[in-house]
């Protein structure tokens, strides 16, 4: 998936997936930390109003007797007639000395009391007749929630505290089960978040894939422009794109224009010092008409190369291989036909050149000749991939082969491996410079037959 794959490394979409992902967990860890304070406050404040009408009811009901002494009121609680229950209440006094004297405590007490601390008390007087929570530990050290209220009542002139507490553990047992729960599916959603900025952000750069799939089918030559309707955003980058494509062709046309007139406007004065030289024989007349002949290769070859270097920036064309090394093949086999030379190729149906085809029968053409040339009578060549980009025409020949030593010099121009034999010595260093022109390279070596073999590395157009 191209998200997946543009999440490994920098980009538009790491960017868009990282951001939402970021803001999405921030929010789901504040929502589930906010949803969990919620739940325990609610838990509390319903464990608090129970507390409060228990203290109302003490209150209430309570009396004093002629002595002073208060008693409490008939309450039918059932958890706080069972020892040690978690529900419990008691009536006491300030003692004096900053802390409480335990008047009528509940039966769920026995022989503890309520424990309340200085600050909760202070809090209590400054706010009598109010109730106050606070949170304190039971007989059997259990959590507990408190109530208090300070108030006066009839017949009596000291304060009375009335006090009621529960056990709160099921509260703190029943927030971490509901956190947990919140948790669990907070992440679910979260994972769903994720796959739906996952889809949001494919779907909505997929015009931008499409533009970069769009832009490689005309660098591999399968388009000559950007057809498709774009989205506002990208629709001037389109047209700039098809722009310059339009430019860079006219650039090349301009530059072919100007070859072939440079061609023109060299080749003619040349043709006529060749016809006026072999019209007047005589050393002069040799002596023009050889180096006319070689001013003639140099401007070709020239040519050549700028024809070249000029096509290699378009990357529009392709050619198929196969077809090129059968046409090729049976030519040469009939120009060496004397020699009985065999040529024995083999090449995927579906490899391409990226390029011109010209370009190509010129690499091809000039490595397989010079093996049939220099051959005894058999030449093996072998074009296959060797990457997603290039492809390697390997070319063996039987004949004598070509010492270590000497084959960079070949790769020269003007360079010839016998000066006996015809030619101006430019065929394999047109090889050379015009697979460089195309970004490849070309190298010599031993061949398994017993000549040399040559190795050209060329771009590869994608099927």
């Amino acid at each position: 998936m191209r998200v997946l794959e543009a999440l490994a490394r920098p980009s538009l979409v790491r960017r868009l997936v990282l951001l939402a992902a970021g803001w999405s967990l921030a929010t789901l860890v504040v929502a589930s930390l906010g949803l969990g304070a919620f739940f325990r406050q609610a838990a509390i404040a319903r464990l608090d109003t129970g507390l409060s009408e228990l203290i109302d009811n003490l209150y209430a009901g309570s009396s004093v007797d002629y002595s002073g002494t208060v008693t409490a009121p008939p309450l039918t609680d059932a958890k706080a007639l069972r020892v040690y229950s978690g529900r419990y209440w008691q009536i006491a006094e300030p003692d004096g000395r900053g802390g409480l004297r335990v008047l009528t405590p509940s039966r769920s007490l026995f022989d503890a009391e309520l424990k309340v601390d200085g600050d909760t008390l202070k809090k209590m007087t400054a706010e009598r007749g109010k109730a106050v929570y606070f949170d304190t530990m039971g007989p059997l050290d259990q959590p507990l929630r408190g109530a208090a209220l300070e108030s006066m009542l009839p017949g009596r002139s000291k304060p009375v505290v009335f006090m009621a507490a529960e056990d709160r553990s099921p509260v703190e047992r029943d927030t971490r089960r509901f956190a947990v729960t919140a948790s669990i599916t907070v992440a679910l959603l979260g994972v769903g978040l994720m796959v739906a900025v996952l889809v949001q952000v494919q779907v909505g750069l997929a015009p931008l894939f499409a533009l970069r799939r769009e832009v490689a089918e005309v660098r591999k030559g399968k388009a000559e422009r950007l057809a498709r309707r774009y989205p506002v955003e990208l629709a001037p980058l389109a047209d700039e794109l098809n722009g310059l494509l339009t430019h860079n062709q006219e650039v090349v046309e301009r530059q072919r224009t100007h070859v072939g007139n440079l061609a023109h406007a060299l080749k003619t004065p040349l043709s006529v010092m060749l016809a006026e030289a072999q019209a007047q024989p005589g050393p002069l007349a040799d002596v023009v008409s050889r180096q006319a002949e070689a001013m003639r290769g140099h401007v070709d070859h020239h040519l050549r190369r700028a024809r070249a270097a000029a096509r290699s920036q378009t990357s529009g064309e392709r050619t198929e291989v196969a077809p090129v090394l059968d046409d090729l093949a049976v030519a040469l086999e009939r120009i060496f036909q004397d020699k009985g030379l065999e040529i024995d190729w083999r090449c995927p149906d579906d490899l391409c050149f990226l390029g011109e085809k010209q370009d190509f029968l010129e690499l091809a053409g000039n490595v397989i000749e010079n093996a049939g040339k220099w051959s005894t009578r058999r030449v093996k060549v072998t074009a296959e991939p060797v990457a997603s980009n290039r492809f390697t025409l390997t070319v063996d020949d039987d004949g004598p082969g070509l010492p270590a030593e000497r084959r960079d010099e070949v790769l020269k121009r003007g360079t010839r491996l016998d000066e006996n034999a015809p030619g101006s010595g430019l065929g394999l260093s047109i090889v050379d410079e015009l697979a460089r022109a195309y970004g490849g390279e070309v190298k010599l070596d031993n061949a398994p037959i017993g000549g040399l073999r040559v190795v050209l590395t060329l771009p590869m157009a994608e099927t």
